[in-house]
């Protein structure tokens, strides 16, 4: 099986063979199409040298196009019976297999480290994955990840729109991301009620010198009330909103203004400025939980 890509037939006859019944709770929705395969690994822009780190591999499709486009794989399942089926469908001396929780993996768990993150990543947990890894694997230069659409809108979306969000801002700090497009329900199995998107992200420096669980912790406090001003929704975490509204003239922002119209770099002039007033942190910098949906 190695050799070629998974179709529908033997998707269901592998699923079969291992007494596997996709879950809802785990969020399974196996692709079953070798075009969406071949899209993914081709739109992931992977180097000859690259190491990927694959969320979610479950029944193979997406790994076996990915061993012959990196020098090395490590999937993360965390499904005993997949995980222990999975070295039998990709045989290939390039693939290490992790029977692990992606929330609870660390850098220590990989050698070599990733470079990319390329998953179809579960609906239900995408996001906090996405900045779990991001925070605890500084090797990561990049990735492409298939999520709902919905979610792909909001880790894409501007300050402005409507969608941006907790997501948005916290991925933002880590990386630059765009849309790479739509993926139809019917390549997978079974079948899901959204359409899902592929988001690519290239990494950069943080975009300030600022203590991240600190920006992330202003973050989590603007958008809790997102309807709300600045100078209202921060008075929790700076202690009144008098001192909300002295920390953002300090940063330089109007605290009438909106969390919905900042960009990270805002967020993280509002955390230097706190610091400096010795204001905030009355929240907590809860950066690797994050809501999939805006609060």
């Amino acid at each position: 099986m190695a050799d070629a890509l998974l179709g529908p037939a033997e998707i269901r006859e592998l699923a079969a063979r291992l007494g596997v019944t996709p879950t809802k709770k785990l969020g399974q929705n196996f692709v079953h199409d070798p075009n969406t395969v071949r899209r993914i690994v081709s739109a992931a822009g992977l180097r000859p040298g690259d190491v990927v780190l694959e969320v979610g591999p479950g029944l193979g499709s997406l790994t076996l196009g990915l061993v012959g486009a990196a020098a090395h794989v490590h999937a993360v399942e965390i499904d005993p019976t997949l995980a222990a089926a999975l070295s039998e469908t990709v045989r290939s001396p390039s693939l290490t297999v992790h029977c692990a929780d992606a929330l609870r993996v660390t850098s220590k768990d990989f050698d070599p480290p990733p470079t990319m993150l390329v998953a179809n990543l579960p609906y239900n947990v995408a996001v906090p994955v996405v900045l779990h890894l991001l925070a605890e694997l500084p090797t990561l230069r990049g990735g492409l990840v298939m999520v709902q659409k919905e979610v792909a809108d909001r880790l894409v979306a501007p300050p402005g729109s409507k969608v941006y969000g907790v997501p948005s801002v916290k991925l933002a700090w880590y990386a630059d991301a765009r849309s790479a497009g739509r993926v139809p329900p019917a390549v997978f199995w079974p079948v899901p009620n959204v359409d899902s998107g592929l988001v690519a992200f290239a990494g950069h420096p943080a975009p300030a010198a600022v203590d991240r669980k600190a920006v992330f912790a202003v973050v989590d406090a603007a958008f809790a009330q997102r309807r709300k001003t600045l100078r209202a929704a921060l008075a929790g975490w700076a202690g009144s909103p008098a001192r909300a509204e002295e920390v953002l003239v300090t940063a330089g922002l109007n605290p009438q203004a909106r969390g919905e119209s900042l960009g990270v770099r805002d967020f993280a002039a509002i955390a230097a400025a706190a610091e400096v007033r010795g204001y905030g942190g009355k929240l907590s910098a809860s950066g690797e939980q994050p809501e999939e949906v805006d609060r």
